[in-house]
């Protein structure tokens, strides 16, 4: 496992991306140097987000839009009748080149949600950002100061762990094109295996059945190589600035940014893209038993023929893809690309899941009940919000949405003996990791003894409340003057 390296900065005020209300969104930041995977796993599952480096959780309390977040399962994910009507169109397009505007289809009242998955963007505005400026670190040094701290407290004849490497994705590795051949569930593949055994010829059941519901898959895989138009999805990692930085990826972007967002031409610059959506402090990671790609933050680019018009920004974790941001040329959007790009999120999933079946899990980002264009994140099934006092996901309901009709700010679970498992107390503190600077890194305990002062106690111990006790434990905190 490799070190996390992050710089807390405390409570963050700035305008809201929701309801653009000035000087009312209330968060906690950090810059994060570095993050191993399964840390960032484990922030998201309290409420953390990133955006770039910069990681960031809002007050709900205390916030003017609270923010929950929101996953799926992908394994229980069912199609809505809005969401097969999306699929169809797509693959009419495909097929002859027939385009089905969403206009048309909104005004004959026949796709209940088309226009808000094609308009409303996929992932949450980019967040307002600091203005104090992270330390200069060199993270190698600091990853192998963590580590020797780390050797030093285990007992004789302990196994040494080594740092996880992380290895580049070369330009020949790191672009998988992803196809549209139907592919077998594992469980009829299972099915399959146990009737060869036992000698049965019959037909598993999802092939007698031809009358049964399509499959997300099954919709997917109907365009053929014979269609009017190609679809190609092309998975590259961040890593590789030559394909996430052409030329075509910041055209498009600008254009999303302009026409969508109504954004200032002159401030979507490659810095400014580079820095919201290119950088990550995820590094790319192998472990023997997780997926073909690894871990960390790719792109998934959605090719037309030879035309990009869409780029969905992901990271892949221990136990999810996780959606960062989902833009697409709006001259496509009759083809609801924001909705259909959320289907072919799940539908990785779905694959993924298949050989590394921890990983089930799709992440949307924020559900924001107050702000009713950002509500259709709820309509994928099977979604769960994330509880902001216990940390424990609760199945979005109608009874979820009533309650937070009421209130905008909701504890979510009903236990009101139900506790954070994850909670940091004060006895905790003196395990927490520190990095001092380029040659000093030490446990709070011994800093404190080292030192004589405890000037930083409030402001880590508020840290370690936000990452939870697992993550303070295991991330390097930079203490740095």
């Amino acid at each position: 496992m490799s070190v996390s390296i992050v710089q807390y900065f405390g409570s963050q005020l700035g305008k809201c991306g929701y309801c653009t209300g000035t000087n009312c969104s209330k968060s906690n930041g950090m810059h994060a140097y570095r993050l191993d995977c399964q840390d960032y796993q484990d922030l998201i599952d309290r409420g953390w987000r990133r955006c770039g480096n910069y990681c960031y959780k809002l007050k709900n309390k205390e916030t003017c839009c609270p923010c929950y977040t929101i996953k799926c399962d992908a394994l229980e994910f069912k199609l809505t009748k809005s969401n097969k009507r999306i699929l169809r169109r797509m693959n009419r397009f495909l097929r002859d080149g027939k385009r089905d505007p969403v206009e048309q289809a909104a005004r004959a009242g026949n796709d209940d949600d088309v226009t808000e998955g094609a308009n409303a963007p996929a992932s949450e505005p980019q967040p307002q950002m600091p203005d104090k400026s992270p330390a200069v670190i060199n993270v190698e040094q600091a990853m192998s100061l963590a580590q020797a701290q780390k050797s030093k407290a285990k007992p004789a004849g302990a196994a040494q762990v080594l740092l996880a490497q992380s290895p580049s994705l070369g330009s020949n590795k790191s672009a998988t094109a992803i196809s549209n051949k139907p592919r077998k569930k594992a469980k009829q593949m299972r099915l399959e295996r146990r009737q060869a055994k036992l000698g049965d010829t019959k037909e598993p059941p999802s092939q007698k059945a031809a009358t049964q519901e399509k499959s997300l898959t099954d919709f997917l895989s109907e365009p053929g190589e014979s269609n009017k138009h190609q679809l190609k999805i092309v998975l590259v990692a961040s890593s590789d600035t030559q394909r996430t930085c052409a030329d075509a990826v910041l055209a498009l972007y600008r254009k999303y940014q302009v026409v969508i967002h109504n954004d200032n031409p002159a401030r979507l610059t490659l810095a400014s893209m580079q820095r919201f959506l290119i950088k990550s402090a995820l590094k790319n990671e192998k472990p023997d038993d997780g997926p073909e790609m690894g871990y960390g933050s790719f792109h998934q680019q959605y090719w037309l023929d030879d035309k990009l018009i869409a780029v969905g920004v992901i990271d892949i974790l221990p136990g999810s893809v996780s959606s960062v941001y989902f833009f697409y040329d709006p001259d496509y959007s009759f083809l609801s690309l924001g909705t259909y790009g959320s289907l072919r999120e799940i539908d990785f999933v779905q694959t993924i899941a298949a050989t590394t079946p921890a990983l089930k899990y799709y992440y949307m980002g924020f559900y924001i009940h107050s702000c009713p264009k950002m509500r259709y994140k709820g309509k994928l099934s099977a979604s769960y919000l994330l509880c902001p006092e216990t940390y424990v996901w609760i199945l979005l309901t109608d009874v979820i949405r009533s309650k937070l009709d009421a209130n905008k700010y909701q504890r979510l679970n009903d236990d009101a003996a139900a506790r954070d498992v994850n909670e940091f107390l004060v006895e905790h503190l003196d395990e927490v990791m520190l990095l001092l600077d380029a040659k000093t890194c030490m446990k709070y305990k011994n800093y404190v003894q080292i030192t004589g002062t405890d000037s930083d106690r409030v402001e880590i111990i508020e840290y370690s409340e936000l990452v939870g006790k697992v993550c303070a434990h295991r991330m390097l905190y930079v203490n740095m003057a």
